[in-house]
């Protein structure tokens, strides 16, 4: 293994150089307190940032193993310690003659929510951080022609200079605020206690009192210019111990089918988010530290123009419009009540158990009807969800979440517990509710058996997963949560909004490559390729998925990874079988 200082040299040597010699780089190189490892170079595209694995022992790091002695503080110590890195690197990012930051070392850069990533491993043995370093350039005059080639004293300025600062105050604990480290990986210990308690107590999920709901528009951060806290009727008031901060007093959505009433400015819709996105923990100071839910739960959005493959929306339908059969319903253009029933079903083929549905983003033909007028429409050809949500819940065994204000009022009188939210307080007005005389829907088709949305399979055809172009054999790329680039498609996933960031993202698009080749080729059925996948992400890592090393990868549910591949334009299901 070569020295740092044979690497100093060397980068002097290169200075001037033809872009490719940056190959000489590759290899590992001591520099004393870390090593620095870098497998591959593409000297044919310089847009593409080579991997550096910077390897740091716990001889020098010393980070403390009660920081990371079980799998949910080991998830919180790498995320601070990802994040530090980050915010160092954004910190020191040098200026351009036009005043605009370069970044020339580049990591994830984690946002509000704590996710386990292959950007940074955390060992008894050793720190590993897989970052992408901007190699530089300069142009150069040969025989009168500008040239790019290497620039050498740049090169040694971000590996000798800014590499070093990075590593140094982002990965060793003598640079790391104790109080800091400790609150971070107990905040999600306590969150994990959450979760537990949701499973033991019968509950979907836990919202702290005083949490901080509301977030910025489109966004994960909080809106710092709404900063109401949330507030619970003291007959809604649940106490949770938990580790660390000791009793956390907060409201618990219980299983069946709870109906959440509030106008949108409420705080109705920042709540139904928050319950969303409490499948994930977040960091410490968001304001949904102890909003939590559980892991199976999926938000149902209506999604006008998504295709849909054979899927079973008869219990929805009994015909649709475009004459497709709802038995095994296929379309390139779904609209807006046929776009969510079938994520519905779809949902649930994936192993859901909790469905979360706000009036704010479904299809109002989809969620409800108005029972007032319906005798004189005529038989309907379609059953909305209050119609089947009861009978769903029941023989399903499953939980519901329904949210709204003025397309809701059916679910009252099938509804276990009835919600208010006003001025982001919510009360429990289940009595008052169930008091008025709403006539419940009835489904229109009674002989449906919902147990087929359970039992029934779609096996994927192999060859619709393709994520190749050209010469390409693997061209799999995100830039944010909303779309994912799989070959020559291009995903629309912004009604996923379950997905946390781009890493995770762009993890579904390797699942997916990685599902075709190990089982989709053998003759697996979809869940059964869920099931196998969840596996071998928890038995290997994420650095199963791909065949180089490559740091900008988050884990992924399998509840993502269903709605992703449900929504890939090529995606084709060879057969199905009940």
């Amino acid at each position: 293994m070569k020295d740092k200082k044979e690497f100093y040299n060397l980068l002097a040597e290169l200075d001037g150089q033809p872009f490719s010699e940056y190959q000489q780089l590759v290899g590992d190189f001591d520099f004393s307190r870390y090593v620095i490892k870098c497998g591959k170079i593409n000297f044919e595209n310089q847009a593409e940032l080579p991997v550096f694995s910077i390897r740091v022992p716990q001889t020098i790091a010393e980070i403390p193993e009660y920081l990371f002695d079980s799998p949910v503080r080991r998830t919180a110590m790498e995320d601070l310690l990802l994040r530090r890195m980050s915010n160092t690197i954004a910190r020191i990012a040098n200026y351009d003659q036009n005043g605009i930051a370069r970044r020339h070392i580049n990591v994830s850069s984690p946002n509000q929510k704590i996710l386990p990533r292959n950007a940074l491993q955390l060992t008894k043995e050793y720190i590993e951080v897989r970052t992408r370093i901007t190699l530089p350039v300069q142009s150069t005059l040969v025989d009168g022609e500008p040239m790019i080639s290497i620039d050498g004293a740049m090169a040694q300025q971000i590996f000798f200079e800014d590499l070093p600062e990075v590593v140094s105050n982002s990965l060793l604990y003598c640079n790391i605020d104790i109080d800091e480290a400790d609150a971070h990986v107990n905040n999600m210990e306590d969150a994990d206690r959450l979760r537990q308690y949701l499973a033991a107590s019968g509950e979907v999920a836990f919202v702290a009192e005083g949490a901080m709901v509301a977030r910025e528009s489109g966004s994960d951060v909080p809106d710092y210019e709404r900063l109401t806290p949330f507030e619970v009727d003291e007959e809604l008031i649940e106490e949770v111990e938990v580790p660390h901060c000791g009793t956390v007093k907060g409201m618990g959505v219980p299983n069946g089918l709870t109906l959440i009433l509030g106008e949108s400015n409420s705080g109705r819709v920042d709540l139904m988010d928050a319950i969303s996105q409490g499948i994930y923990n977040h960091v410490p100071g968001d304001g949904r530290e102890h909003v939590v839910t559980v892991a199976d739960a999926v938000n149902i959005r209506s999604e006008v123009g998504r295709s849909i493959q054979q899927v079973d929306i008869s219990a929805f339908a009994v015909e649709l419009a475009d004459g497709g059969n709802p038995v095994s319903y296929s379309t390139k253009n779904a609209g807006s009540f046929t776009s969510q029933a079938a994520s519905t079903v779809e949902a649930l083929e994936a192993g859901a158990r909790v469905l979360l549905f706000d009036e704010h983003s479904s299809s109002s033909t989809f969620l409800s009807s108005d029972t007032r007028v319906s005798p004189l429409l005529g038989e309907s050809t379609r059953n909305t969800l209050a119609a089947r949500a009861r009978q769903m819940v029941d023989e399903l065994g499953i939980s519901m979440v329904v949210a709204g204000s003025s397309l809701v009022a059916e679910f009252i009188p099938i509804a276990d517990k009835v919600l208010k939210v006003e001025n982001f307080r919510v009360s429990d007005i289940t009595e008052e509710a169930k008091a008025l005389a709403v006539v419940p829907s009835e489904p229109v088709n009674d002989a449906v058996n919902l147990s087929s949305m359970l039992s029934r399979s779609r096996w994927v055809m192999p060859s619709s997963i393709d994520p190749s172009i050209g010469r390409e054999d693997l061209v799999i790329e995100a830039e944010d949560a909303d779309f994912l680039q799989f070959g020559r498609s291009l995903v629309d996933l912004d009604a996923v909004r379950q997905i946390a960031d781009a890493d995770q993202a762009r993890a579904i698009g390797f699942v997916l490559y990685y599902a075709k080749l190990r089982y989709m080729d053998e003759g697996y059925p979809m869940r059964e390729i869920l099931d196998l996948v969840d596996r071998d992400l928890s038995n290997e890592g994420l650095n199963a998925l791909v065949r180089d090393v490559r740091g900008d990868l988050a884990r992924p549910r399998r509840y993502e990874v269903a709605a992703t591949l449900n929504r890939l334009p090529a995606f084709r299901v060879s057969h199905v079988t009940e």
